[in-house]
């Protein structure tokens, strides 16, 4: 858990100091201190609502026993044996197979998984998926993983600033900002990759094994997603890449972005690590 708070506190620094710098290249000084100023709070901000950001990003409705019985059922089984607080729990109004868990703490954490997975898969894969998206809650992921999300969004909306403003009538255009916007893409790309490595989803994995009891069924379920997401878009992904690290399996359907923004390991390492722990009986 230190571990997860230390990387997210350098997270947040080097987002303000990202911000700083970009704003120093826009206005100089001053535009150094606002930029700052804006840097800070905005991480305030994300730290209590970016959550909420997220699940009204994807239109996501929250359910109960009556709403989902059966989903509900596994989300509170899979909580119990996990010993975390029971969280809420939202469906996704979309076809692409794919799920995510969000919020500040297990205290305070959501699960959302889109009507394409819940209908595709069978209860035993759905145990598995949800049992790892459980795990990162357990690990405190999701804080990480969900500022990371929105701050990259507000650092591109920063760059755009720049590129549109970085120069005046009487100046030459600043290059450099443009420069800096047009790297500022990748480079948030490679910050949310350093804050989210692949090694988290091998964890999640593991962890989810361990909680369901089922490897073979999340790897079953790993296979299923992999096959049907990438034929399938999710628009609100392809808009927003930044989010695309939260999701189980990566949602986007652009073969660069995808490349860009992979932060999870390819689905057939994740399948064979899951598939020899269960024959060691894990």
């Amino acid at each position: 858990m230190l571990n997860n708070w230390l990387k997210t506190t350098l997270l947040m620094a080097a987002i303000v100091a990202l911000f700083g710098t970009l704003g120093m290249l826009i206005g100089g000084a001053k535009g150094m201190l606002v930029a700052l100023l804006l840097g800070g709070a905005m991480n305030l901000w994300a730290y209590w609502n970016s959550d909420k950001m997220v699940l009204r990003m994807y239109n996501a409705q929250e359910v109960g026993p009556a709403d989902a019985p059966q989903f509900y059922g596994i989300v509170a089984e899979l909580a119990q044996r996990a010993q975390l607080p029971m969280p809420r729990v939202y469906v996704i109004d979309e076809a692409q197979p794919n799920a995510f868990a969000t919020g500040r703490n297990p205290e305070h954490a959501a699960v959302a998984a889109t009507t394409g997975i819940l209908a595709m898969l069978s209860a035993r894969e759905l145990r598995g998926v949800m049992a790892h998206e459980l795990t990162h809650v357990k690990n405190r992921d999701i804080l990480t993983s969900t500022i990371s999300a929105t701050m990259a969004g507000a650092i591109a909306s920063l760059a755009q600033f720049g590129f549109l403003f970085g120069g005046n009538d009487r100046e030459r255009p600043n290059f450099v900002v443009q420069i800096i916007v047009m790297i500022l893409a990748p480079l948030a790309a490679t910050l949310i990759q350093m804050a989210i490595s692949r090694a988290r989803e091998f964890g999640a994995d593991r962890g989810g094994a361990e909680i369901s009891g089922d490897p073979e069924a999340l790897a079953s379920a790993l296979r299923k997603i992999e096959a049907y997401a990438r034929g399938t878009p999710m628009d609100t992904a392809d808009q927003h890449p930044e989010t695309a690290q939260m999701m189980i399996i990566n949602p986007l359907s652009g073969s660069d972005l995808s490349g860009l923004f992979r932060t999870h390991p390819e689905t057939e390492q994740r399948v064979a690590r899951l598939l020899e722990m269960a024959r060691r009986g894990g």
